[in-house]
């Protein structure tokens, strides 16, 4: 095999649940801080401090051996970004009467992403019509916006009071975060064979509460493209609301098909599409907290508008979901799409389909492998008669740092512009191979990072990791005793 491997272990759900994420690697370190200092400290001490966790969480990134996560991983261009951020880190953009800069930003934003995808065919199958957006904090409120306006215009327009949305098993979860916070009902339709959406499954699932379908451009768990000209068709059939979740596709898939890659359409070329979702902060290079909100004309935008004139406080309005932003990272969100270009977008994302390509090809290879579907940017694979969790006990072992899938098991690598990088591609694979050896290993034992993933499927199993993260989101806001 070539590479040794980790101990066989006996495993505790909440044992493991435990160790897998050490909250506090700084205990032993650094003072830890349970009120505001009577005296101040040195800004040296406070950046110095902070400069030490930062270096050794970056090392991981910067050898890139991360699947997602860190999208440009270039120091001097984070350090670009930094300083335009700097420069308005302490404006809020809801206040445009002192800050008239948001406004240009924001548009600039909106208005480039819109061309992205082709915001200008919609003139073509629907007159009249432009298409509009927002900046949002991120793809969750990217997602949870679009299920407000289509909640609302099915209230207004349709009279519906229980709203329904159909959305495929795969897409993401932040759509149910959104049904839970509004009072949507969702449907979850299974994949075909290919692992896309089932959209007959949909059509037959159309009901007279159904306000919108949601499709993915491309869907978190595998990086596949649902079909979204087959859903668009639905659409228009049934005068439905339709959201593409483009928000990992979005400032990706474009260049892939400029780069001659076999892109199916997904956006505003396709004349159902009413609303398209895209993180700046993933594959538009931003720092994280923005992305971008597209509507096919502004009538869907304003129902997500709040606004408030009888408050003692005086007259609200905002938006969205969010309130005061900064306008740090919107600054550079707009410095990072204007200091790549066109050709830095094309320059990174033909080395992240060509570095993909590398993976894909490994994985293929492997007997004990399975590749989800036809992938492009994102490779999710499964195991053959072993336990893919084994091999990404190795992995981990080695430095990767991979996506755990479920329903069913599986891991998932996206490829990212660290990735990139000369013999990461290759190194990836040969410990690939070594992991599958390993998960071969006769008496492993419960793999160490797959305690959780057996614990779903069942009311009990639910319950008890309801119970965990509970805990875990309590522990992130812990401070050491």
């Amino acid at each position: 095999m070539g590479q040794e491997s980790p101990e066989p272990r006996e495993s505790d759900d909440s044992q493991d649940f435990a160790s897998m994420i050490d909250f506090h690697p700084y205990r032993d370190r650094f003072e830890p801080h349970h009120r505001i200092p009577p005296e101040p400290r040195s800004r040296e001490s406070i950046l110095a401090e902070l400069g030490a966790m930062a270096e050794e969480e970056d090392r991981m990134g910067d050898a890139g051996r991360v699947s997602g996560s860190i999208y440009h991983g270039g120091h001097d261009h984070y350090r670009f970004l930094t300083e335009a951020y700097g420069l308005f880190a302490h404006v809020n953009v809801l206040q445009r009467d002192m800050y008239p800069s948001a406004t240009k930003l924001e548009g600039e934003i909106v208005a480039m992403t819109a061309s992205l995808l082709h915001g200008g065919a919609v003139s073509e199958h629907h007159p009249g019509e432009e298409v509009c957006g927002v900046v949002t904090f991120g793809g969750t409120e990217s997602l949870i916006n679009p299920m407000l306006v289509y909640r609302e215009r099915g209230r207004v327009e349709k009279g519906i009071d229980a709203p329904e949305v159909i959305i495929p098993v795969t897409a993401h979860v932040a759509l149910q975060k959104a049904a839970h916070m509004l009072g949507i009902k969702l449907l979850q339709a299974p994949v075909r064979d290919d692992w896309r959406a089932d959209v007959d499954w949909m059509r037959d699932h159309v009901t007279p509460n159904t306000v919108a379908i949601v499709g993915s451009a491309g869907n978190y768990p595998h990086g596949l493209i649902d079909p979204i000209e087959e859903m668009s068709a639905l659409a228009l059939e049934h005068d439905l609301g339709f959201h593409v979740d483009g928000c990992m596709g979005g400032f990706i898939l474009p260049w892939a098909e400029r780069l001659g890659y076999p892109i199916p359409t997904f956006d505003f070329r396709l004349p159902g599409v009413t609303s398209i979702s895209a993180d700046t902060h993933k594959f538009g290079y931003a720092l994280k907290g923005t992305s971008v909100l597209l509507y096919r004309n502004s009538t869907l935008r304003r129902y997500q508008y709040f606004s408030y004139p009888d408050w003692p406080g005086g007259i609200y309005m905002s938006p969205g979901l969010s309130g005061s932003r900064s306008g740090g990272v919107v600054a550079a969100a707009w410095a990072a799409m204007l200091s790549l270009g066109e050709q830095g977008y094309l320059e990174i994302a033909e080395r992240i389909f060509e570095t993909a390509a590398t993976i894909l090809t490994g994985v293929a290879a492997i007997p004990e492998l399975e590749v989800f579907g036809d992938p492009t940017f994102i490779i999710a694979f499964r195991g053959r008669g072993i336990d893919i969790y084994h091999v990404n006990d190795f992995l981990i072992s080695k430095g990767w740092r991979l996506n755990a899938l479920q329903l069913p098991p599986g891991l998932h690598f996206c490829v990212t512009r660290p990735n990139t990088a000369d013999g990461v591609a290759e190194a990836f694979v040969a410990d690939l191979r070594d992991a599958v050896e390993y998960a071969k290993t006769p008496g492993l034992g419960p793999a160490r990072s797959g305690a959780l993933y057996g614990l779903g499927g069942s009311p009990e199993g639910n319950e008890a990791l309801d119970m965990l993260f509970a805990a875990a989101l309590d522990a992130m806001y812990d401070v050491v005793p």
